[in-house]
């Protein structure tokens, strides 16, 4: 049975909590019936390898096609060439992992991947920091306490207290009071807007222009509006829809306060993510005779009858075969997965072709490693005045159950500054250009510019060119510094109206199922919880189509706090009646 492989593969590897692993796995109900019925899951990041758990567990026969490399954007990578002495390579990611309490999907599959030694799985190797900081360029930087029962406090020296105080006073100086009043009402206004008023009038409004950033203070804009966006959405605040941008900010509010959190408000793994999640993932889905596919492109989904009769896949050698299944699970990224939707497929559901309106940016990470540990802070900074809109953390201290000279590298680099790159529109401070016009070593040095303008202006020093040991950036990105850049990464980002183009698991095709960040889910954002629930919906969706008696995928939407349900159905009737918000002050 499903449920015994799952408890099986726990005891194979070394790991406690089985009883708590086979409470979380779907009994499978008459396996044989199921064993026979195969399902093909086209990509293998967060959203397909979730699909093929989640099948797995309920008896069906699955096999992952992959491109690439399993996790896709989330997982981790060695630098090529920099292993020395029997060490491993330096570690390099796409971009760092940030899994926030408001995530439930997500830390409930972690929870049912062992990991030895872990009670809870994976889940056991989520650590949460302790505070994140705003850096300003020119100014001291505004550190954050991210308070949670059993959290240490970061160390502080006198000097770190006096640079804190200077930091609120500059920042409440620099936001004049009508203009945080302003803003509190706004946040209120949304937090007591019906689901309706946010799905119709907030989705089309700008984060921007919702809290009047155009007629503010410089520090209301960088802090409040771009600030704001890029820590939750990771997108433009004049661009990104409001409904987007205040969901996100209300469930990170509620969950700073401890309703309906999973966890703390900020987590990370405590290791390079294929190592503390991915690898055992995998590990894991193999023992439930999950089968993976690697470095197979999908050119086509074919469509023919009212089905799909298969997938049209290249392999590395760049042999062209077709793959067939009884059902397909398309969990591809949108920019990659609408390629392969041809005429026939997209006439048979018009949501695929809407998909077509969804847009993607560049949001790629580099990494800086270092011969000295530099002082920073214990969590994410968030480089506000920086054009290039950089956002980064220090890893190894994080990394507890490592030690980074003696397992990395040549032994030399002690920590990693892991820093994602959000704007590459924009000219920089050192060149002038463009990220996109410039090449992958200008990149780097433009990057390191900026951060350094963001963290040694105020006196102290805490990063010196003299510990830059090397740097990696994600090989996602090419043919920068040329007229024709590419990036195979892009991200999903949120302008206005965006939510009405997103798409259903389910689709009008009985045997072809959509999972990834881009479909429609409770969380409007592209992440992996995003990615982890619309594949449960996938699942679900395929389990009607078939008309399976196997237990459905739970899926867990946001918190809705209770206290504002009351105002919320007055909203709806004052917005049925075409009356604003009643604290709606215009």
């Amino acid at each position: 049975m499903a449920g015994t492989a799952a408890v099986g593969g726990a005891a194979a590897l070394g790991t406690a909590g089985t009883a708590e692993a086979a409470a979380h796995t779907p009994q499978a109900h008459a396996p044989q019936a199921r064993a026979s019925v195969s399902v093909a899951v086209l990509g293998g990041g967060v959203a397909g390898l979730t699909a093929a758990h989640e099948l797995a567990e309920r008896g069906f026969r699955v096999t992952v096609y992959e491109r690439r490399a399993l996790g896709g954007k989330a997982r981790s990578m060695g630098v090529p060439g920099s292993a020395r002495g029997g060490r491993r390579e330096l570690p390099a990611e796409h971009g760092f992992r940030f899994i926030p309490g408001i995530y439930h999907n997500l830390p409930d599959t972690m929870r049912r991947i062992p990991f030895p030694g872990n009670p809870h799985g994976v889940w056991d190797n989520l650590v949460a920091p302790s505070e994140m900081s705003f850096a300003r360029t020119g100014r001291e930087d505004v550190r954050l306490p991210l308070p949670w029962p059993g959290h240490q406090p970061p160390d502080l020296t006198l000097d770190d207290v006096r640079r804190a105080l200077i930091a609120v006073m500059e920042t409440a100086r620099g936001i004049p009071p009508h203009e945080t009043a302003y803003f509190v009402n706004r946040v209120l206004v949304f937090l007591t807007s019906c689901d309706e008023r946010r799905n119709e009038v907030w989705e089309n409004t700008p984060w921007w222009n919702f809290i009047r950033a155009g007629r503010m203070s410089q520090d209301y804009q960088r802090i409040l509006a771009v600030g704001v966006t890029r820590n939750i959405v990771a997108t433009k605040a004049e661009e990104a829809s409001t409904r987007t941008v205040a969901r996100l900010l209300e469930a990170f509010v509620l969950n700073g306060l401890g309703r309906g959190a999973d966890g703390p408000l900020d987590r990370i793994l405590n290791a390079p993510t294929n190592e503390a999640w991915i690898d055992p993932w995998v590990s894991h889905l193999t023992s439930l005779g999950v089968e993976f596919e690697i470095g197979r492109t999908v050119r086509e989904v074919l469509y023919d009858g009212g089905r799909v009769t298969g997938a049209l896949i290249t392999d590395p050698a760049g042999q062209t075969r077709t793959v067939t299944a009884d059902h397909y699970v398309c969990a591809m990224p949108v920019e990659h997965a609408r390629r392969t939707w041809g005429a026939a497929l997209r006439a048979a559901d018009p949501q695929l072709a809407r998909c077509d309106k969804l847009e993607t940016d560049w949001m790629t990470g580099i990494q800086f490693y270092l011969t000295e540990s530099a002082p920073l802070l214990d969590g994410h900074l968030n480089c506000v005045d920086s054009p290039w809109a950089l956002t980064a953390i220090q890893q190894a201290g994080h990394w507890p159950h490592r030690n980074f000279p003696a397992d990395y590298g040549d032994g030399a680099a002690v920590d990693c500054l892991s820093v994602d790159i959000s704007e590459w529109d924009k000219p920089g401070i050192l060149y002038g250009r463009t990220a996109k016009q410039c090449t992958r070593a200008e990149v780097a040095k433009e990057v390191w510019a900026q951060l350094k303008a963001a963290l040694n202006d105020t006196g102290k020093v805490v990063l010196r060119d003299s510990t830059l040991h090397s740097w990696f950036l994600d090989p996602g990105v090419d043919g920068i510094g040329t007229p024709h850049p590419v990036n195979e990464d892009e991200l999903l980002i949120h302008p206005v109206g965006t939510f009405h183009n997103r798409p259903t698991s389910a689709t009008r095709i009985p045997n072809f199922f959509l999972a990834g960040d881009y479909v429609s889910v409770d969380i409007d954002l592209a992440t992996m919880e995003g990615a982890n629930a619309s594949a449960r919906a996938a699942v679900n969706a395929l389990l009607d189509s078939a008309d399976s008696d196997a237990p459905r995928c739970s899926i867990t939407p946001l918190y809705r706090a209770p206290e504002f349900e009351a105002l919320k159905r007055h909203d709806r009737t004052r917005y049925r009646w075409g009356l604003p918000n009643a604290l709606d002050l215009g």
